[in-house]
């Protein structure tokens, strides 16, 4: 993800979290944080390969001492289904691999059922709930684990992704 991806980005994350999209302010933050020699999060945003390609997905990860941590994973409606949520997460637990996490964590709306569905096929496991984490609308954030995101890897890109 570049400075000029925000903008489309935006109006996807608009789309898909109304009540708690991030704002342009916070992805700047983000990838300010993802160039250097001390970068420790990386942002990637899938496009279609159409004339006018468009925003349909994008993911973002942090990573710090040993610890990588979901930031965010999104993919457009006319896109589920496709494996490109499998794609964009496998793109992040490899990315937690090169900085050489040795966990992964995440939080996922408890209501997000399809969500947690793919990150459980990855290996994670839930380790707790945080209360009202998701606002303004006061939703609990379910946090889950995953313990080598290496071995996820090597196991999804050998086929076993389902």
């Amino acid at each position: 993800m570049r400075w000029w991806d925000i903008a489309p980005v935006l109006e996807l994350e608009r789309e898909l979290f109304p009540h708690d999209a991030w704002s342009k302010g916070l992805f700047w933050s983000e990838l300010a944080h993802a160039r250097g020699p001390n970068a420790n999060r990386r942002y990637v945003v899938a496009e279609t390969e159409e004339e006018k390609p468009r925003a349909v997905g994008y993911a973002g990860l942090a990573a710090v001492d040993g610890t990588g941590d979901v930031q965010t994973i999104a993919v457009a409606y006319d896109f589920w289904g496709t494996g490109l949520g499998a794609r964009l997460l496998t793109e992040l637990l490899t990315t937690a691999t090169s900085f050489e996490c040795r966990e992964v964590l995440l939080e996922v709306r408890v209501d997000n059922t399809r969500a947690q569905r793919l990150y459980e096929r990855f290996g994670f496991e839930p380790v707790g709930v945080r209360r009202g984490y998701y606002q303004p609308g006061n939703v609990d954030a379910l946090v889950m684990r995953l313990s080598d995101p290496s071995t996820a890897v090597q196991g999804m890109t050998h086929g076993s992704q389902g």
